[in-house]
């Protein structure tokens, strides 16, 4: 399975985001591609005020402020 994580450079709330999305990798297996919002006009326009956003075979999971706990039981 893989999971896409949107994010943009020097967002704090982007980087604890991903630190709760590594641990529910290590227990549950997925791959993770971390998209650059700020690489793609549309990704920005559509992401700017969500990001970090989790998306699971096209349908965002969470946003904003990510938590382990619904996390790991969306991507169980």
């Amino acid at each position: 399975m893989k999971v896409h994580f949107y994010s943009r450079p020097d967002c704090s709330l982007c980087e604890e985001g991903l630190r709760s999305l590594k641990l529910v990798q290590e227990e549950i297996p997925f791959e993770i591609e971390v998209i650059n919002i700020e690489e793609d006009e549309a990704l920005h326009e559509k992401y700017m005020v969500m990001i970090p956003v989790v998306e699971k075979e096209g349908e965002v999971i969470q946003y904003g402020i990510l938590d382990y706990a619904s996390l790991y039981e969306s991507l169980q």
